[in-house]
């Protein structure tokens, strides 16, 4: 089980370069997007997505590693999105919630499948952020997200999270959110923090994405807004990459 992936991370964190992950939804998956992301060079795809309805979850890892060579890592909505086709798995628990399931619950079932794989397994905090709507995540995940603005809340959240071994926090605004999580907490968690930022939810433009990567993100994820227009993928990628 090599750590690849967790490595390139932490040698674009040292040296101070952004990363950018395309977000696919398996029910929503364009082999399109795939050639525009390897000619923009994107850094990861990360695969997943909180209610996935159609059996296309093996089939678009499969099609993807063939189309390229950029890892591939399950960003998964439940213990079923699971395949050894991928690179990576981001093992999530919401450490932002109460919901025992997604803390150590669904990990359980998992863990065999896991443990038995040739993934990478990443643990990663995952930190639900009030965005001004419900989104997917939200209710599938039956928790409270973090108050927009409790930027305390979020730092002590994430401190928590290093301090129990969890090797990346994650915080999302949710697929489709209204607004993005504030550059003012994220500049709040990553000065509290040692370990890799991700930021995800209502990325839509370059700009946005520039003012996350400058505030603090270390990789941003895109998926929503890029499944609405593809051109965005080069043009984050580019901006992204130049900071």
């Amino acid at each position: 089980m090599l750590k690849q992936s967790y490595e390139l991370v932490k040698k674009s964190v040292k040296a101070k370069k952004k990363l950018f992950a395309l977000l696919v939804d398996p029910d929503k998956f364009d082999t399109k997007i795939i050639q525009k992301a390897v000619s923009a060079k994107v850094d990861f795809i990360f695969i997943g997505g909180s209610l996935i309805t159609k059996d296309h979850f093996e089939a678009c890892i499969h099609t993807i590693k063939k189309k390229c060579t950029i890892p591939v890592l399950i960003f998964p909505g439940n213990e079923l999105q699971i395949s050894n086709k991928a690179d990576g798995f981001l093992l999530l628990s919401l450490i932002s919630g109460r919901n025992p399931d997604l803390l150590i619950g669904k990990h359980i079932l998992a863990a065999s499948l896991l443990k038995k794989s040739k993934l990478e397994i990443i643990p990663t905090g995952y930190m639900l952020i009030e965005s001004g709507k419900l989104t997917s995540a939200l209710y599938m995940s039956n928790t409270l997200p973090i108050p927009y603005s409790k930027n305390d809340i979020a730092t002590s959240t994430a401190m928590a999270g290093e301090l129990m071994g969890l090797q990346m926090i994650y915080m999302d605004a949710g697929s489709g959110a209204d607004k993005c999580i504030s550059a003012n907490m994220i500049k709040a968690v990553k000065s509290s923090i040692e370990i890799p930022l991700i930021i995800g939810g209502g990325i839509n433009t370059v700009q946005k994405a520039i003012d996350i990567c400058n505030a603090g993100a270390d990789i941003i994820v895109v998926g929503n807004a890029i499944e609405k227009d593809n051109s965005l993928i080069e043009k984050i990628a580019k901006a992204v990459h130049s900071i």
